[in-house]
């Protein structure tokens, strides 16, 4: 009962307007109030130090500066025009740069939001005057965005590795397999209708020159480098995911230095917009954490695993459910405040069902990336829209639907096949 009064009230403060870091904070300190009175909010010192201090978290800054160097640069136009040679004799032509682009740019920027705008700016204007069929193009580059948070290094991963003390560096290669596999998937989905209907797309069967090679050889290395070295370093133990991310900003120091783009201005403007996105996402940890401390005391964890046990609830079943929360979540919250309401609740019952957390935190991952399509406040739909004048919402909201099945289906095939996620962090490193 005290576990439906939480939700029940930061639900009411959500469908009321507030912010989710507001709403989430506002209904965690009344209801340790409740039940606790002033004793309760004693222990909002040691939840507040527990949230700051963490060395793990330390690395969610230093990701971020590293994309906005790079994305400041200007240089995803060179990444893009980078991919295009090798993918624009398949079916669907160009599209396959936005996913191939995109996967490439989240493996730098940690983000989804970073990588759907670096891409859709880019390619927008370029495959309209091509005449590509824009639903599909906005659609394609939304699917493509999303990918920011599954594709290593992520910041929703660090995120759910800091509610669930997971290993960020096995979360990481968790994630790495998923996320080329559904990148294929998106181009498979976009190979086949544009093999159906080749009006959707111009075909453009020029064979690939030695120049033009060596070109997109010279545009596209730079960043397979810097994305081989930061992945690497944690992969092979030789440093920490936090380590790795300062790693990642003198190594886009480097790259932008080596295109020329390289300024102080660059880097002033990189810390503004850094230290803005990274404060807004700590608060969010940090009233997470108050509502994690009150759910502990209402016992929701425990109540959970009680049913689960007394119902008989399968591990299928439960997994349906938790998707069908996300997807209605998904609704009117973004991704961090949905994994600050429900890992904290979802969490104690893992072990019950036979969940693997690893595997479970690259499930919550893909359930965030289905958020971010959802309409009508899927945040990467808006993104997108926004990047280009002639672009409605409609059309992003219309083109994205077939993405956001192949998600579903992805989710399901992860579900019957966990090996999936599981396989890359079960691979011993070198000692």
């Amino acid at each position: 009962m005290d576990g439906i009064l939480v939700f029940g009230l930061l639900i009411g403060l959500i469908l009321g307007g507030m912010w989710v870091q507001f709403a989430v904070a506002g209904a965690s300190l009344l209801y340790i109030w409740f039940i606790k009175g002033f004793t309760g909010w004693k222990a909002l010192g040691i939840v507040s130090w527990g949230a700051a201090n963490s060395f793990t978290l330390a690395a969610i800054p230093m990701f971020i500066f590293m994309a906005e160097i790079l994305l400041g640069s200007g240089l995803s136009a060179r990444l893009y025009n980078g991919v295009t040679p090798f993918v624009r004799k398949l079916p669907g032509g160009l599209l396959h740069t936005n996913i191939a682009g995109s996967g490439i740019f989240a493996a730098i920027s940690g983000g989804s939001a970073p990588t759907a705008a670096a891409m859709s700016t880019v390619a927008l204007p370029e495959l309209s005057k091509r005449g590509y069929n824009i639903r599909l193009v906005s659609g394609s580059l939304a699917a493509g965005g999303t990918l920011g948070i599954l594709i290593p290094p992520s910041i929703t991963m660090i995120i759910y590795s800091t509610f669930t003390e997971t290993s960020v560096a096995k979360l990481f290669a968790a994630g790495l397999l998923p996320g080329v596999l559904l990148a294929c998937s998106y181009m498979g989905l976009i190979a086949l209708r544009c093999t159906l209907n080749p009006s959707l797309a111009p075909r453009d069967r020029r064979a690939l020159t030695g120049r033009e090679l060596m070109e997109s050889l010279g545009n596209v290395l730079p960043f397979l480098i810097l994305i081989t070295i930061v992945l690497g370093s944690i992969y092979s133990g030789l440093a920490t995911p936090t380590e790795a991310g300062a790693i990642g900003v003198i190594g886009a120091m480097l790259v932008t230095s080596i295109y020329r783009k390289f300024s102080l201005r660059l880097v002033s403007e990189a810390v503004t917009r850094t230290v803005l996105m990274s404060g807004n996402i700590l608060f969010i940890v940090f009233c997470s954490m108050i509502f994690a401390y009150a759910t502990a005391l209402a016992g929701a964890g425990e109540a959970l695993v009680g049913y689960i046990e007394e119902a008989e609830v399968s591990t299928f079943t439960f997994l349906i459910i938790v998707m069908a929360v996300f997807a209605i979540l998904g609704c009117f919250m973004e991704g961090l405040g949905m994994i600050a309401i429900i890992v904290p609740v979802l969490y104690p019952s893992l072990g019950a069902l036979g969940i693997d957390p690893i595997w479970f935190g690259i499930f919550i991952v893909i359930l965030v990336e289905l958020g971010q399509l959802t309409p009508p406040l899927g945040v990467i739909l808006f993104v997108v829209a926004s990047s280009y004048s002639k672009v409605e919402i409609e059309d992003v909201v219309i083109g994205t639907i077939p993405f956001f099945a192949v998600i579903v289906l992805f989710l399901l095939l992860l579900i019957a096949f966990p090996g999936i996620a599981l396989y890359l962090p079960s691979v011993p490193v070198g000692n």
